[in-house]
């Protein structure tokens, strides 16, 4: 089978994890990097053991060395540089968000239609073992008719990171695009699409959401409470209530362990641990979609990215936070 070449745009910190899972998936290989600096570049390289630096994106989307980017630059960045990958047929797996806008989104899955190339948003967590299981676990019936998710993913920037781009309109900064995606995709995953209210309050931050409070109602009445935070800690788990028990889930939507609370039942624990850092499961099935020659993920899907998208966007009006990407008639 052909060994895919990545190459990676973006030298930051998730450029970082994704580079130390790769060396643990078979079929695939780090074959270069780009980055705006040659000095930041070549440091990237040398630490990974890359072979080839490309000052520039565009050098990177002509050259023959890679069969796909993965793209790992700031949210702003994610549609321009997927689509000149796009363009130059080459495979794209797009850090989370895909992109600022549904408009960007759709963009994007555009370019890699008309091209016959692969694009995949990165929302690692939906691939790897905990979440598996979980889903194994709500289609089995175990927990019951689900009726209500919660999940809070919420950190504080230091002092000396405030100038980080999660805090820049321009960026597409904040709370919500930053880790409120996770919680969205969360609340897809075990509760569907069939959203009849969203219910949003934020704190705003120099005109980004610093925190974001989601409640949003189903069809069938379920419930999904959902938080994100940029500058305020709270517990990083969350919950899946059935009408037999409940689930809970530390780090919720990418569990390493899942807490099963049945009715008159002793509580389970089940393991389920990475294979490395996380990302391992993620690159393999991005592997494997490529040698099939698929053109989607049947797994982590456009329809799944463009719908947390469009999400976003009508968050967004609610709370009164605008991005320099949204449209005019926004």
């Amino acid at each position: 089978m052909k060994t895919i070449r990545f190459g990676i745009v973006g030298t930051g910190t998730i450029a970082h994890r994704f580079a130390q899972a790769i060396r643990n998936v078979p079929g695939v290989e780090l074959a270069a990097v780009a980055s705006r600096g040659k000095q930041t570049g070549d440091a990237f390289a040398a630490e990974f053991g890359i072979p080839r630096v490309f000052v520039g994106y565009e050098t990177m989307a002509q050259s023959d060395a890679i069969d796909a980017a993965y793209i790992a630059v700031p949210h702003s960045g994610h549609c321009t540089c997927s689509c000149l990958m796009l363009q130059n047929g080459k495979h794209v797996l797009c850090e989370k968000p895909m992109a600022v806008t549904a408009e960007e989104g759709e963009r994007m899955f555009r370019a890699a239609k008309e091209n016959g190339v692969l694009l995949m948003e990165a929302m690692w967590a939906r691939l790897v073992p905990g979440t598996l299981k979980m889903l194994e676990l709500v289609q089995s019936g175990v927990l019951g008719d689900i009726q209500s998710v919660e999940g809070k993913f919420c950190y504080t920037m230091d002092e000396d990171e405030m100038d980080h781009h999660v805090f820049l309109p321009e960026h597409g900064g904040g709370a919500l695009l930053d880790v409120g995606v996770y919680g969205l995709h969360f609340a897809q995953w075990y509760l569907g699409r069939d959203v009849r209210t969203i219910d949003a309050r934020a704190v705003l931050y120099g005109g980004v959401d610093a925190h974001t409070c989601l409640l949003m109602q189903y069809a069938n009445g379920a419930i999904a409470d959902l938080s994100a935070a940029i500058l305020l800690r709270k517990p990083n788990e969350g919950y899946v209530y059935g009408s037999r028990g409940y689930a809970h889930l530390p780090r919720f939507y990418a569990p390493q362990q899942i807490e099963l609370h049945l009715h008159g039942q002793e509580t389970q624990t089940i393991g389920t641990p990475y294979a490395g850092n996380g990302f391992e499961e993620q690159i393999a099935h991005f592997r494997d979609c490529v040698r099939q020659g698929q053109e989607e993920s049947p797994v982590v899907t456009p329809s799944d990215t463009l719908f947390v998208l469009r999400q976003m966007d009508a968050i967004r009006k609610k709370i009164c936070v605008r991005y320099p990407q949204d449209s005019a008639s926004d």
